[in-house]
């Protein structure tokens, strides 16, 4: 989502550090392609202007002037605006008695029945235990949706078609407490903010509930005008918080950067995609960096956490250093990576990468070759990769559905990251002229 204007903002900083000195008028010049940069990607007029006029205080004066590195400076305080314009991290309500309840709103076709899934996942993982509440009466499919996703994640989801959503979400809270459940997520029905009979039906249902949060579903592809959603639902809710959905799509970005100033409402969540693990607490700081092309390592670093086993790690370390590692391990890492999530999104996370990686897209469908072309391998093939001769490459391309050429280039892909993964086990860096950190052992907190 962020590619465009983290690209346009990437040439402005470079020219900017070229420069040993800056003057008012390079000051000026930088902060008009700035500005471009943010009204292309959609962002509010009124914000966008309000933004570069503290960026401007603060470049024009000895902060910037005096600076050794002038150019730096002005990045500097560009990330630390955005980040006063993105606010404050916003973490859910904490009740003094359980449960923490939730009530989900927004527009028909959202996402508010998935995010409501992907909340109670989210909040599983983290050692609470959520009740879905089906109170969008108005979609037949609604409840059946929510109770197919229910149990994908083994959440259970309180229905009653019979009822008014108001009524349910009281009936629901009494069965939480009864069960002993202590998070509360009731799915709404979708509503325009100009439909008063669907509006009253939701202030009905917040009267009944008494929620803790009141989470307003926003789709990001639609630019500008999810603001102005926010604030008509801010006009007749108790709103706490915002969730971006579709923050993985080719919108311009500018409803994320623009909602918290606009609305006066904190993003809490941001869904990256259509799988129920796809779901994000908002990191201003973080978000800032990306839409900057800093990198979001700390999300990497988070994401790898969720899929590796420690004990797996240590093993492949020691295979490493034995070097036992082989095509089974690799495509048991190749495995691991790809659980993360799509390899484009977090190439997206390295610092530069957008800058480095502009025109290069990564197509799944060449991973997915190269898990089957392993896959045709005989387990004393995948051990020893050098007995793979020519028939035998015919052979694995048959039964992968690829050419000898492709098996060719897995096992070249296989042998070069044999030597750097050695490279790296032995403490030692494959790139020549860097110092590689202490891998393989586990840092004392």
């Amino acid at each position: 989502m962020f590619d465009s204007i983290s690209n346009r903002l990437g040439e402005v900083f470079t020219r900017l550090r070229a420069k040993g000195r800056l003057t008012d008028a390079d000051v000026d010049a930088s902060l008009r392609e700035v500005r471009l940069a943010l009204l292309e990607a959609d962002v509010n007029v009124a914000v966008a202007k309000t933004l570069l006029e503290r960026v401007r205080a603060r470049a024009v004066g000895t902060e910037v002037m005096g600076s050794l590195t002038p150019g730096q400076q002005v990045i500097k305080i560009v990330h630390e605006e955005l980040l006063a314009t993105l606010g404050d991290e916003a973490p859910l309500a904490r009740p003094s008695a359980p449960p923490l309840i939730i009530l989900i709103a927004g527009l028909q076709g959202s996402g508010k029945t998935t995010t409501a899934a992907k909340l109670a996942k989210h909040l599983k993982s983290k050692g609470r235990r959520p009740l879905l509440v089906a109170a969008d009466l108005q979609r037949p499919a609604a409840i059946d949706q929510l109770e197919t996703l229910g149990r994908r994640i083994d959440v259970p989801v309180f229905a009653d078609r019979r009822t008014r959503p108001a009524r349910l979400a009281k009936a629901a809270l009494k069965y939480a407490r009864q069960e002993g459940l202590n998070v509360v997520i009731i799915d709404t029905a979708g509503r325009l903010q100009i439909d008063e009979e669907l509006m009253k039906e939701l202030a009905a249902v917040e009267k009944a509930a008494e929620p803790h949060e009141v989470l307003l579903v926003v789709d990001a592809m639609t630019g500008q005008e999810a603001v102005n959603v926010a604030k008509g639902f801010g006009a007749r809710t108790k709103l706490t918080g915002l969730v971006l959905t579709k923050l993985d799509g080719d919108a311009r970005g500018g409803a994320a950067i623009s909602a918290r100033e606009v609305t006066g409402k904190p993003i809490k969540f941001v869904g990256l995609g259509e799988g129920l693990d796809d779901l994000d607490v908002f990191y201003p700081e973080r978000m800032a960096s990306r839409i900057l092309g800093m990198g979001d390592v700390l999300t990497l670093i988070e994401k790898a956490e969720q899929v590796y086993d420690q004990g797996q790690a240590e093993a492949a370390v020691e295979k490493l250093r034995t070097a036992k590692f082989d095509l089974s391990d690799f495509l048991e890492q190749f495995q691991q990576i790809r659980k993360m999530g799509p390899l484009q999104q977090l190439v997206s996370m390295l610092p530069g990468a957008g800058q480095m990686l502009r025109n290069v897209e990564v197509d799944e469908r060449d991973l997915n070759r190269v898990e089957a072309i392993i896959r045709s391998m005989t387990p004393a093939e995948r051990r020893d990769p050098r007995t793979i001769n020519g028939s035998r490459k015919r052979r694995i391309a048959t039964g992968s559905g690829t050419r000898p050429q492709d098996v060719n280039a897995v096992l070249k892909q296989f042998s070069e990251a044999q030597k750097m993964m050695k490279a790296i086990a032995g403490g030692r860096s494959p790139i020549p002229g860097l110092t590689a950190p202490g891998m393989g052992r586990r840092r004392k907190r």
